[in-house]
């Protein structure tokens, strides 16, 4: 079991590691802050409830039993950081989000403190690294801290679905999946963890043995509930960063074609040296330089080119917008080689505004790029010119 709650807390820490990395200016930003508390509260749990570190901690302190406490009263404050994220998720005027934030941290203090006080006053001196709840269900004192903390934790969870249930009529998209997931976990968490420990604590009161329940039921179904619930925090505050990159990664490689044409005369400022940049970065960098190597090109744009390339397109039956870009390309593949050949600009200054630089963002580059294909085959100079005056430049 041991191996199980252990691989679930190092999924929570990884998920902890990708919601921390954040801009600077989210580093204060309470809904952050919170929601990083909470798994990592979760990740502590699973690694306080292991047998394990329950027999290292009772080793390490020779008070039998002490990881009972310090796992329960890591729950507590699980359940608290819960209760938190809804208040700051909400929202509202600070001030009320700072009192109802303290309010919550008194409460599940004066239940941390409850849970310490009654194993101090208890009498538990057999080691039970397992089965702690049911073993103890009746000893006093130990009976009322396992309900405690049981009580203490079912409120965070019920608070939780509610909140999920409600908000998830009202949103969409990822927040929406993201509710979803929590409401799984939380499900998980108070169908598979909670309700079998509570029917295997009862079963102890009234005299019968359903201890599995405890011990071999409620942990991997925690561990589960963990994990959805932790999927449902961090999505929808990583995944569109994660998609981001990844199209800007397909973006930046599609913009090659058109980079190995123009980069020879593009004056654009080299990015920072660094062993790695993400691809967001590396995108608005190649898009930045192609746009200053078209401007430098722009003298040697001849409208005849273009014209020529737009009625063969139009002939070849293709759409409007495609015919535009295809002409489009052939005059950038012209004026490249003309710029490359040192070649003197055509003797009427082109006014024509590419598509590329009339739409926001990397799409008209990208067409651009695509279209180049065939330019470059009709023009074969263009390669060959440009071979000899292209500067090395990472991009």
């Amino acid at each position: 079991m041991s191996l199980v709650v252990y691989l679930a807390a190092c999924a929570l820490a990884v998920s902890s590691a990708l919601l921390c990395r954040r801009p600077r200016s989210a580093a204060f930003d309470g809904l952050t802050v919170s929601t990083c508390a909470a798994v990592v509260l979760g990740a502590l749990v699973f690694v306080c409830s292991a047998p394990l570190t329950l027999a290292a901690v009772n080793d390490l302190t020779g008070v039998a039993n002490f990881g009972a406490p310090l796992t329960y009263g890591m729950l507590s404050a699980y359940s608290c950081s819960l209760f938190i994220l809804l208040v700051n998720w909400r929202g509202g005027p600070p001030a009320r989000v700072r009192r109802t934030a303290l309010s919550c941290v008194a409460a599940y203090g004066v239940l941390v403190a409850a849970i310490v006080v009654l194993f101090a006053r208890a009498d538990a001196p057999a080691e039970r690294l397992r089965d702690l709840d049911t073993y103890y269900a009746n000893t006093p004192y130990m009976r009322e801290m396992i309900l405690l903390y049981l009580l203490g934790h079912t409120a965070a969870v019920v608070a939780l679905c509610v909140v999920c249930v409600r908000w998830g009529r009202e949103v969409t998209g990822m927040l929406r999946t993201g509710l979803r997931l929590i409401l799984v976990g939380a499900l998980l968490d108070g169908v598979g963890f909670q309700l079998a420990k509570y029917t295997a604590v009862t079963a102890r009161w009234t005299g019968h043995d359903l201890d599995f329940l405890s011990t071999d039921l409620a942990p991997p179904l925690a561990s589960l509930g963990g994990l959805v619930t932790a999927a449902g925090f961090v999505l929808p505050r990583v995944l569109p960063g994660l998609t981001a990159h990844w199209h800007s990664l397909g973006d930046h490689r599609r913009l090659g074609p058109l980079w190995s044409l123009v980069r020879s005369v593009s004056t654009a400022p080299e990015p920072p040296a660094s062993w790695w940049q993400p691809p967001l970065a590396r995108l608005q960098w190649r898009e930045v330089s192609i746009h200053d190597a078209l401007l430098a090109l722009a003298p040697y744009f001849d409208d005849r080119v273009r014209e020529r390339a737009r009625a063969a397109a139009e002939r070849a039956g293709r759409p409007p917008h495609e015919a535009r870009v295809a002409a489009e390309a052939a005059m950038v593949a012209d004026a490249a080689r003309r710029a490359a050949a040192r070649e003197e600009p055509p003797g009427t200054p082109s006014a024509y505004r590419l598509h590329a630089t009339e739409v926001p963002g990397p799409g008209g580059l990208v067409e651009l790029a695509q279209a180049l294909a065939p330019a470059l085959a009709a023009t074969p100079a263009v390669r060959t010119a440009g071979e000899g005056t292209v500067k090395a430049a990472p991009g």
